[in-house]
């Protein structure tokens, strides 16, 4: 019998068998535009349903006033991140610019515009879960929680790791300033809509593609203790926690055990100590798995019939006992074929069925 997507989704994260592999979707703009096409669609909705999506993240739009000013050939957040548009052959990508925040000092810092969370629209996420009713509904994202990136594109990559490193004040307060302002505007969200949300998404990421991106006791030390808050969220509300981490991380999932987080996402299959068989016979009773299906492989590289063997083989390897839903590495890059991406969820429906 066929599930609704919510107990689907639950059912995987149970470490149960469901009727068939949850699968989600996420993707850039190019790539989005040629599958809507492709599909004769012209809402992201019908995009989702068409691919047979089943998770729907939800969240509270900011309603408050403009807190950075854009800048010639630039686009700046409410964090005051600046990012410039960078065109390429397939497409294009915003690239993380100026670094407002580089060497400015720690009163800087403590006063530097950032949104309240009173100023978030909370109604919304509340009528979007009685829209998504029969879905599984996330809050959060890949960069939710995010203390590396996020500080980097607004201090610098290089400027983060040595804030991290030497406990640095100004980099710091950032980052707990941030931090504070996300953790309430989460808290929030989850509680107006009434026990309706079923994962929360957060990230951090932790790995080069052959090794560690930062020590185990930095991790421990300075990272864990603020991915734990949002953690605690999940546990007080009784909602299970979904990490994503690129690269090379699975060094760390034994510690995500012990935090409490029930699901990995990203699984970069070419990273070392990434590999699906790897991941499901050492980590696979314990934690559950979403992603594995490389935007650096088949889908963007590869033939159809390299996308259907890359899917088949993965869906063999992690649909036993649960634990596996079925989604892409990254975004789905604007270089990846639409008869790829095609392939890539005409195949979870073929393979991905219990």
């Amino acid at each position: 019998m066929a599930m609704t997507s919510q107990k689907r989704v639950a059912a995987v994260l149970n470490h149960i068998e469901p009727d068939r592999v949850p699968v989600n979707y996420i993707a850039n703009g190019g790539i989005e535009k040629r599958l809507m096409n492709h599909f004769g669609v012209k809402q992201r909705e019908q995009l989702l349903k068409a691919l047979n999506v089943d998770f729907r993240s939800i969240g509270a739009p900011y309603i408050g006033s403009k807190l950075h000013e854009d800048l010639p050939g630039r686009t700046v957040d409410n964090w005051g991140i600046h990012r410039r548009w960078i065109e390429h052959d397939t497409g294009g990508y915003w690239d993380y610019c100026d670094f407002p925040l580089k060497d400015v000092s720690l009163e800087v810092v403590k006063t530097w515009p950032m949104p309240s969370p009173d100023d978030f629209d909370y109604e919304v996420p509340a009528k979007m879960c009685k829209e998504y009713k029969d879905f599984a509904i996330v809050v959060g994202d890949a960069g939710c929680g995010d203390t590396i990136n996020n500080t980097g594109m607004i201090r610098t990559m290089e400027q983060t790791l040595v804030d991290l490193i030497t406990e640095n004040p100004v980099g710091l307060t950032y980052i707990d300033r941030r931090h504070k302002i996300q953790l309430e505007v989460m808290r929030r969200t989850i509680e107006i809509c009434k026990g309706r949300v079923d994962l929360i998404w957060i990230g951090e990421d932790l790995g080069t593609q052959r090794a560690p991106l930062i020590s185990l006791d930095l991790f421990r030390k300075v990272i864990r203790p603020r991915l734990q808050d949002f953690v605690d969220i999940g546990k007080h509300f009784g909602i299970p926690v979904m990490i994503h981490s690129c690269g090379s991380s699975s060094w760390a999932f034994s510690d995500f055990i012990d935090m409490g987080i029930s699901c990995v996402d990203t699984l970069q299959p070419e990273a070392d100590n990434m590999a699906p068989s790897y991941l499901k016979s050492t980590f696979g009773d314990k934690l559950s798995f979403h992603g594995c299906i490389s935007t650096a492989g088949p889908v963007a590289y590869g033939s159809v019939d390299d996308v259907i063997k890359n899917v088949h083989e993965t869906l063999e390897i992690m649909m036993p006992g649960g634990g596996y839903c079925l989604a892409p590495t990254h975004s789905l890059q604007d270089n990846s074929p639409v008869e790829n991406v095609v392939a890539m969820y005409e195949s979870a429906r073929k393979y991905g069925t219990y």
